[in-house]
């Protein structure tokens, strides 16, 4: 709706002269434009008995989300009590003044900001103006022209995506520009790539590049046996785009992790633990002397073999009459078979 500036809501009143300037014929197109500036002129002669900090504080504006914009600002430090506050705005001097539609409201009802839809930014600066009326004194108006591109709040690049290579461990990352109302040029942009591994994603960052007037990117991966996560975060390089970084995107996991099952690590620990087991079993054992009873040592035979015996039966029984004794008879099985 056309901002209607009614000379009360300013608590001044207009001189003769300007009486006459406003009475004069004025073409449609013009109308809006005489009557700022004519409420700042009266303000500014006029309003001599308004009181000192009355004024709003602490104005501000962002842009977000491509066309919605937020402005707030605080009361002014000595304002009285039942102060009320109104925003005007003039996106061009094309447009009509326009008063906000949507107030942003604090506990006592008193106007503290203001929301804004469907907002369209122009290379020109954009005219913002705040009143306040009360019943106990004149209040001091806030006015200040704006860059709307310098206060939008950029969104994070679109279609992120990362292709790997397996072989030559190496990774595509491709984007898009951030959505804006006002460009589509990827000149228009530089990119914050920032790159850390998955199983610790609050830990130091393990890849930082800034690019400009790209949308693509490769990364030599230093560890292929991890996953990693990638966010992104866009900010103007150029033309009528912010310079402030912009919001970060989502994680995009890409990479590959060895994955070992529950059951192998079971088997794992099982193993470890037996082997712990029996080699404090053993040392125990050889402490307390228990070892040498539970495993005797074997006697080894008085006489030693060292080689097979002859198998002629003349051999044997000529071997076998020298080493018997006198106490002992020893009957020859080849006498028997005779």
């Amino acid at each position: 709706m056309m901002a209607s500036f009614t000379l009360s809501k300013f608590h001044c009143s207009l001189s003769p002269r300007m009486k006459t300037e406003m009475t004069a014929p004025l073409t449609l197109i013009f109308m809006t434009q005489w009557m700022l500036l004519i409420t700042q002129l009266c303000v500014g002669w006029h309003c001599t008995d308004c009181m000192n900090g009355s004024a709003i504080e602490n104005f501000s504006c962002v842009i977000y989300n491509i066309s919605l914009m937020n402005c707030t600002w605080q009361p002014g430090r000595d304002a009285p009590g039942d102060t009320q506050y109104f925003l005007y705005w003039k996106n061009s001097r094309h447009d009509e003044a326009m008063e906000c539609e949507l107030y942003i409201k604090a506990e006592n009802g008193r106007n503290t900001g203001c929301m804004f839809q469907n907002v369209r930014i122009e290379p020109e600066k954009a005219y913002f103006l705040v009143t306040g009326s009360s019943k106990d004194a004149l209040i001091q108006f806030y006015d200040e022209y704006i860059q709307l591109y310098k206060i939008e709040k950029l969104m994070p690049p679109s279609n992120i995506t990362v292709n790997c290579d397996e072989i030559k461990n190496y990774c595509i990352i491709q984007w898009q520009q951030p959505q804006i109302s006002h460009s589509n040029k990827d000149s228009c942009f530089k990119y914050e790539i920032s790159i850390k591994y998955k199983d610790n994603p609050e830990g130091k960052t393990k890849y930082t590049s800034i690019q400009e007037w790209a949308n693509s990117h490769t990364f030599q991966r230093s560890n292929t046996r991890k996953k990693y996560l990638l966010k992104m975060r866009a900010a103007g390089s150029a033309c009528f785009v912010s310079p402030a970084w912009g919001e970060w995107s989502a994680p995009v996991e890409f990479g590959n992790e060895e994955i070992i099952s529950s059951s192998v690590w079971i088997l794992l620990v099982v193993a470890v633990a037996t082997f712990l087991v029996v080699i404090v079993a053993i040392l125990f054992c050889k402490r307390t002397g228990s070892w040498k009873a539970a495993f005797p040592q074997i006697p080894e035979p008085k006489q030693v073999f060292r080689g097979l015996p002859d198998t002629k039966p003349e051999l044997m029984e000529s071997k076998i009459q020298s080493i018997t004794s006198e106490n002992e008879e020893i009957i020859l099985i080849t006498d028997v078979v005779k």
